[in-house]
C-alpha cells in the first residue's frame, strides 16, 4: 500500500493545520502617498541599501527596502508576493490567489517552519504571537504600507527577541502629519475567480492631529473547489505631534473565512493522477477556517534632552480562530474535527534612545525592556456544540532586557554591538474528556510549569572606502521558544497497537549562530548588495507528519549567497533583478548531508518599470523563478523533487487627474505550477500537491479627492 499521512485528528487545530483535511497538521508552518505613486512623473528609485531608521537599521546586516511607490506599481496581487521579490526570499501556499491568505514568506531556507522563524513587526513592534499560525500578511491592507524594510538573519534577535532566526521583516505604515488637511482614496476591483476586491483610505490633519484609516475587502471563489475566501481587513491610526512629544493610538481588525480544499493525490501504482484530471477538484468540500483578530496599541515618545528619547508603548491583541474538519468524501462522519481557540496577548515595551558623542565619536544607544503575556485556550472537540475532548489551557510571560550601542569609531567606519537576556515562563494544562463525543485513546498531557532564560548576542562593522563602494559583515546568535501549538503536540498521538503516550508541553529551545559579510555598490544609475552567509542551528523544531508530533531535529546548517541590483536606464525605465543561491541541510544524526524539504537551492528574479506615456500608461513586468525542492516529510532525499518553475506578472497602470487605473494579468504564460507537496514516507513517487492558480486577472479603478 501506497503510505500517505492520514488526515489530522482534532488535537492540532487551525494553527498548525492551515487548511487541510487530506494531509497532516505541520503544511504551512506550516492612501493617499499611493495614488501620488500612480501619478508620478519619474520612477521610484528601489533601495537595496539599509535602512537608516534608527530603530530598525542593524550595522552589519544584509537589509533590503521595499518602498510605496515599489508597492503601488508592483504586478503583485499581495504583500506576500512583494515581499517574495527580493532575493532570497522564497514562498510557500497552498492557494496562490486573491490576498495571499496562508502564504509563508521564507528567509534563509527554513521550509515548512518558515513562518515561526521569520519575526514580523508593524513599525518596530512584534506581531507574532505564540500559536504556530504566525502573522497573516494578507490581513495588513496593502495601501496603509509605507514601506517593508527586511532584515535577513539573526541580528535583529536582540532589538527584537523570539522569532527573528531567518530575518525581520518590519512594515511600516503610513501616517498622516503633514500634507493636505483631508485626503481620500477610493479603489475597486475584479477579477477571475469571480474576485471583487474594494479599498478606501482617508487623513485628516488639523494642527498638532492627525488621523488616517485604511481598509479593503476581498472576497473570491478561489481556484480550486472549496477554496472560497471572504476577507476584510482595516487600520486606523490616530497621533498628537508636538516638537518634544508624541503619541499615538492605532487600533485594527481583520475577519477572514477561507474553504480548505486539500491536495491532490498522485499514486502511480494505483494509476492515481489528480493533477492531471482533477487538478482544481477537492475530496474535502466542507473543510473550513475562520479567523477574527483585533489589536489597540498606544504609546507615545518623549525628548528627555537633547538626542535622548524616552519611547513607551503598550497594547493587546486578540485573536480568535475556528476551523471544521470533515474528511475526505464519502467517509466524512467518521472524520469529524473542530477546534475553537483564543489568544490573547498584552504587551509592554519601553525603550530608550540615546544619540550622542562618546569620546568624541558619534554614537546611537538603544535599550529597552520587553514585557508580553499571552493566554490561549483551546477546546477541541469532536465537532461544533459538543463536549470538547481536548481543552489545552497555556500561558506565557516573557521579559526581556535588551542594549545595542552603534558607534562610528572612523568617519568611514561604524561598530555596532548588543546582547539581549529573556526569561520565559510557561504554563500548560491538558484537560481530558473520556466520556466526550469521539474520544478514542488519547492520553492526557502532564502539566508544565517552566522558567527558561536566553540570550541573543550582534556585533557587526561597515566600511566605507568612499561613496561609491561599502563592505560589511556581522556575526550573532539567536533563539526561538517552543510556541503554544509545538508544545500541545510534543508527543505522539497513539504509540505502538493504538496505546496512548503520554505528552508533556516539553520541548528544548531552538538556537543559532550565524556570520555573514557582503559589499554594497552605488555608481550613479547602478545599485547593488551582494552578501555571503552561514548558520548553525541546535535543537531545530520540527513536525512529525505521520505520527502528529513535534521534536528536535539534530543539528542543521544554512548557508548561502544573495545578490539585488537595480539600474536606471534612463528617466522612463528602470531595471531591477536578484539571485539567490540557499542551502538547508542536516549536519548531524541518521539524516546528515540531506537537504531539508521545501527549500530551493536556486531562485531568482527580475523586473522591469517603463513610463511609457509620462504617468498616463505605465507598464511594469515582473519575473519570479525558482529551482526544485524536496517535498515535505521527505528527509531521506528519495522522493521526486517539486518541480523548478517560474512566473511573469504583467501590470498596466495610468493616471488622469484624479482618476486612475490599473490592469494585471498573473502568471502570464499559464505555467502549471505548485510549491508545496507532502510525500508518501515509504512508496517511491506518491505524494499530495497543492496546485496554484494558472492565468488570472485583475481590474482596479478608482480616484482620489
Amino acid at each position: 500500500m501506497s503510505s500517505i499521512p492520514p488526515a489530522p485528528r482534532p488535537h492540532r487545530g487551525l494553527f498548525s493545520v492551515l487548511a487541510t483535511s487530506t494531509l497532516p497538521a505541520a503544511l504551512a508552518l506550516a492612501a493617499p502617498a499611493a495614488a501620488q505613486a500612480q501619478t508620478a512623473d519619474t520612477l521610484p528609485t528601489i533601495s537595496v541599501t539599509a535602512s537608516r531608521i534608527a530603530d530598525t537599521a542593524i550595522v552589519g546586516a544584509s537589509t533590503s527596502v521595499i518602498t510605496a511607490d515599489d508597492i503601488a506599481r508592483s504586478p503583485a496581487q499581495s504583500v506576500p508576493e512583494i515581499i517574495g521579490q527580493v532575493p532570497g526570499v522564497q514562498l510557500q501556499t497552498l492557494y496562490g490567489g486573491a490576498s495571499g491568505a496562508y502564504t509563508s514568506v521564507d528567509l534563509r531556507g527554513f521550509g515548512a517552519f518558515a513562518t515561526p522563524n521569520t519575526l514580523v513587526l508593524v513599525n518596530g513592534r512584534r506581531l507574532n504571537d505564540l500559536d504556530l499560525m504566525g502573522v497573516d500578511l494578507s490581513t495588513i491592507p496593502r495601501d496603509s504600507i509605507e514601506r517593508i524594510e527586511i532584515t535577513r538573519g539573526n541580528s535583529g534577535a536582540v532589538l527584537y527577541g523570539d522569532n527573528a532566526v531567518g530575518g525581520v521583516i518590519n512594515i511600516v505604515t503610513k501616517t498622516a502629519t503633514g500634507g493636505a488637511p483631508v485626503t481620500m482614496r477610493a479603489e475597486g476591483g475584479v477579477g477571475s475567480f469571480n474576485q471583487k476586491t474594494g479599498a478606501v483610505s482617508a487623513t485628516v490633519t488639523q494642527g498638532p492631529w492627525s488621523s488616517s484609516v485604511s481598509g479593503n475587502s476581498i472576497t473570491s471563489d478561489g481556484y480550486r473547489a472549496n477554496n472560497g475566501l471572504t476577507q476584510t481587513n482595516g487600520i486606523g491610526d490616530l497621533r498628537y505631534t508636538m516638537p518634544d512629544f508624541t503619541a499615538f493610538l492605532t487600533v485594527t481588525g481583520d475577519d477572514q473565512r477561507i474553504g480548505f480544499p486539500g491536495g491532490r493525490l498522485v499514486d502511480p501504482p494505483l494509476g492515481i493522477n489528480e493533477l492531471a484530471t482533477a487538478r482544481r477538484g477537492t475530496d474535502s468540500p466542507l473543510d473550513y477556517g475562520a479567523k477574527q483578530g483585533f489589536s489597540v496599541t498606544t504609546g507615545f515618545t518623549r525628548t528627555l534632552w537633547d538626542g535622548a528619547e524616552l519611547i513607551v508603548d503598550g497594547g493587546v491583541r486578540n485573536k480568535h480562530q475556528e476551523s471544521g474538519f470533515f474528511g475526505p468524501l464519502p467517509l466524512q462522519s467518521f472524520n469529524f474535527s473542530y477546534t475553537d481557540t483564543r489568544l490573547t496577548t498584552w504587551s509592554l515595551t519601553p525603550r530608550l534612545n540615546i544619540k550622542n558623542l562618546l569620546f568624541g565619536l558619534p554614537s546611537t544607544v538603544i535599550t529597552g525592556i520587553d514585557y508580553y503575556d499571552a493566554i490561549y485556550h483551546s477546546d477541541r472537540p469532536e465537532a461544533v456544540d459538543l463536549a470538547p475532548i481536548h481543552v489545552y489551557d497555556l500561558s506565557q510571560q516573557s521579559l526581556a532586557g535588551y542594549w545595542q550601542h552603534t558607534v562610528g569609531v572612523l568617519p568611514t567606519t561604524d561598530l555596532s554591538y548588543g546582547a539581549r537576556i529573556q526569561s520565559t515562563t510557561v504554563h500548560a494544562r491538558d484537560t481530558l474528556d473520556t466520556s466526550a463525543p469521539g474520544y478514542f485513546g488519547d492520553a492526557q498531557a502532564n502539566p508544565l510549569d517552566s522558567t527558561q532564560y536566553n540570550h541573543a548576542l550582534h556585533v557587526g562593522i561597515e566600511h566605507r572606502f568612499n561613496d561609491s563602494f561599502t563592505v560589511f559583515a556581522r556575526a550573532a546568535s539567536a533563539f526561538r521558544t517552543p510556541n503554544v501549538d509545538e508544545r500541545v503536540a510534543s508527543g505522539p498521538m497513539f504509540g505502538v497497537f493504538g496505546n496512548p503516550i503520554v505528552g508533556n508541553f516539553q520541548l528544548k529551545t531552538q538556537t543559532s549562530e550565524d556570520v555573514e559579510g557582503g559589499v554594497r555598490i552605488k555608481a550613479g544609475a547602478f545599485e547593488m548588495q551582494s552578501s555571503v552567509y552561514g548558520m548553525d542551528l541546535e535543537n531545530e523544531i520540527h513536525y512529525d507528519p505521520v505520527d502528529f508530533f513535534n521534536y528536535n531535529l539534530d543539528p542543521t546548517r544554512r548557508y548561502g549567497s544573495e545578490t539585488s541590483a537595480s539600474y536606471r536606464w534612463n528617466d522612463a525605465v528602470q531595471l531591477h533583478g536578484g539571485f539567490a543561491y540557499t542551502r538547508a541541510v542536516y549536519r548531524e544524526g541518521p539524516f546528515a548531508g540531506n537537504d531539508i524539504p521545501l527549500v530551493s537551492r536556486y531562485t531568482a528574479n527580475a523586473g522591469v518599470t517603463w513610463n511609457i506615456v509620462q504617468k498616463y500608461l505605465v507598464a511594469d513586468a515582473t519575473l519570479r523563478a525558482w529551482s526544485s525542492r524536496r517535498m515535505d516529510n521527505d528527509q531521506l532525499n528519495f522522493q521526486p523533487q517539486i518541480p523548478a518553475n517560474a512566473t511573469v506578472d504583467l501590470k498596466l497602470s495610468g493616471a488622469y487627474d484624479r482618476y486612475f487605473w490599473s490592469i494585471s494579468v498573473y502568471n502570464l504564460f499559464n505555467a502549471q505550477y505548485y510549491d508545496y507537496a507532502i510525500a508518501s514516507a515509504s512508496t517511491l513517487g506518491v505524494f499530495n500537491a497543492y496546485p496554484l492558480p494558472g492565468r488570472s486577472y485583475l481590474a482596479k479603478a478608482g480616484a482620489t479627492f
